[in-house]
């Protein structure tokens, strides 16, 4: 018997003040996108409209954000590494990150002027590749410590950014301590993380602040579609950042109007979850090994949790058998609508939302959730084959089956 999704409602008592939803406002939306425009290589990532697959769950529509294609490197990551590497560049040069574009960022004579730099982080895979690409852009190092048990797939892609990168025998957040350890002692060392602590918080609010163009694009994307807003948003977490970028991003948009939103974890790492029951933020130890490397961490984000707490409206601790069912379905499209590869830790909302319309098992949450054939769906695939073995261990060979 396959093991159960865990879900709850938001009932915690809103924040009294919303100051790390204000990172998300309008006027930083606009700085954001346009520092990722400057990139010669930047096009918004594709929208995919899965109407077959609407019609088979009951809804009206069923979007999804395909991250595949970001700037060659198959993952979202990029996005909040390089927009945190460029607010640094532009804060070590007395400059307001609008004064900055990508060319301005990978000059000699900023290179001059900003000295050696180099850039530490811990990442499962796609956030550290994505840091080591920026820093090997600028001409400048990277130092990435990965967690027991990642893909060497994954480690091999960062190395082939020009970092120094190892697998550690430490789970996440201890190689997220470890490496801080390495910045601290590096008078040249900036530690750039996407988790944020007491003393740490100005380069994760940065990260957070770079992922919201993916939110705003798909909500163009939509507009352009003649969607007026998406009725339902799933988008899964780590440490709460990406989530909390998706979630701040519709929240000012939207205000009142605002799409319900879910937050979605590996149930071996549900901090966030668990946080949620308790009411504040619980961490979860051990070495949470799941298939989502890239949601298999401990301790959430500060700066996210204060807005998932005041916003998100459910939480879910999944199972892998989730993630897995996704990956095979997006692989295997119904006739008409379009393939997505989507990896291991980008496949689990679209599993979910799947899982909740067909499996009665779950009609409680479904109908708490209000999913019905008005809804519109909108997922994020966070991820393609960043691992190409792993996923055709799952895909083709049926590894981690989702039957009941």
């Amino acid at each position: 018997m396959r093991e159960r999704i865990n879900w709850i409602s938001n009932k915690m008592e809103p924040s009294p003040h919303e100051a790390s939803l204000a990172l998300l406002a309008e006027d930083q939306i606009k700085k954001v996108r346009g520092f990722h425009k400057s990139f010669p290589i930047y096009e918004p990532t594709p929208l995919v409209g899965l109407d077959q697959l609407a019609k088979k769950l009951g809804i009206k529509n069923f979007f999804l954000k395909d991250e595949s294609y970001r700037f060659g490197l198959n993952a979202f990551k990029v996005l909040g590494g390089s927009y945190a590497v460029g607010k640094f560049i532009a804060q070590r040069l007395g400059k307001d990150i609008s004064e900055i574009s990508y060319e301005t960022m990978i000059s000699a004579e900023t290179k001059a002027k900003v000295g050696d730099i180099t850039f530490y982080t811990a990442t499962d895979g796609n956030h550290g590749r994505g840091v080591a690409w920026a820093a090997n852009k600028l001409g400048q190092k990277s130092v990435i410590a990965m967690p027991v048990g990642s893909s060497q797939t994954r480690l091999k892609a960062i190395q082939a950014e020009g970092a120094e990168a190892t697998i550690t025998d430490m789970n996440y957040d201890d190689a997220v301590r470890y490496v801080n350890g390495l910045a601290e002692k590096d008078p040249n060392g900036v530690m750039v993380q996407d988790t944020a602590w007491d003393g740490y918080e100005e380069i994760p609010s940065w990260i957070m602040q770079g992922y919201s163009t993916m939110a705003a694009e798909a909500d163009e994307q939509l507009h352009d579609a003649g969607i007026a807003r998406p009725t339902h948003v799933f988008v899964q977490a780590g440490v709460g950042s990406f989530a909390g970028a998706v979630q701040g991003y519709f929240a000012n948009a939207y205000k009142e109007d605002c799409p319900i939103t879910t937050i979605v974890e590996a149930n071996v790492a549900d901090c966030i979850y668990r946080s949620a029951q308790a009411g504040k933020l619980v961490p979860v130890g051990g070495d949470m090994q799941t298939i989502m490397a890239g949601l298999a961490c401990g301790e959430a984000c500060t700066i996210s949790w204060d807005i998932l707490k005041n916003k998100a409206k459910f939480f879910v601790s999944a199972p892998d058998w989730v993630s897995a069912f996704g990956m095979r379905m997006l692989a295997a499209p119904l006739r008409g609508d379009r393939q997505v590869v989507s990896g291991e830790s980008g496949s689990v909302t679209s599993g979910l939302v799947a899982t909740l319309m067909e499996d009665d098992t779950y009609q409680d949450f479904r109908e708490a959730l209000g999913l019905n054939e008005d809804s519109v769906v909108l997922v994020f695939s966070s991820e393609g084959d960043t691992d190409p073995a792993k996923y055709k261990s799952i895909v083709w060979d049926g590894e981690c089956p989702s039957v009941k």
